[in-house]
C-alpha cells in the first residue's frame, strides 16, 4: 500500500515538472515570473548547477539532486514534493 502511495506521488510530481518545464522559458531567458527550484530535477535533466564535477545543464547525476536547479513558474516550487528555493 505505501509503495502504491509512494508511485501515485512520485507520478504526480513527475506530471507537474513536465508541465511546468513545458511553460518555461527559452534557456537563455529567465523571465521574471521565474524561478529556480532544487532537488526536482530527473538526472540529467537539471537547467543548470549540478554541484563538484559538473559543468551546467543536463549535468545532474541523480534524482532530485539537492544542488541541481530547474525552472518553474514562481509559487510551483514549495508546492513540489522535494522542492527547495535554496541550494541543499
Amino acid at each position: 500500500m505505501a509503495d502504491q502511495a509512494s508511485t501515485l506521488t512520485k507520478l504526480a510530481v513527475a506530471g507537474a515538472l513536465t508541465a511546468a518545464l513545458a511553460a518555461a522559458p527559452t534557456a537563455g531567458a529567465l523571465a521574471a515570473d521565474m524561478e529556480k527550484c532544487y532537488g526536482v530535477a530527473k538526472a540529467g535533466m537539471n537547467d543548470c548547477k549540478a554541484g563538484e564535477g559538473t559543468t551546467c545543464q543536463g549535468t545532474s547525476t541523480a534524482d532530485g539532486q539537492m544542488n541541481a536547479w530547474v525552472l518553474v513558474p514562481q509559487g510551483l516550487c514549495e508546492k513540489l514534493v522535494g522542492g527547495s528555493m535554496s541550494e541543499g
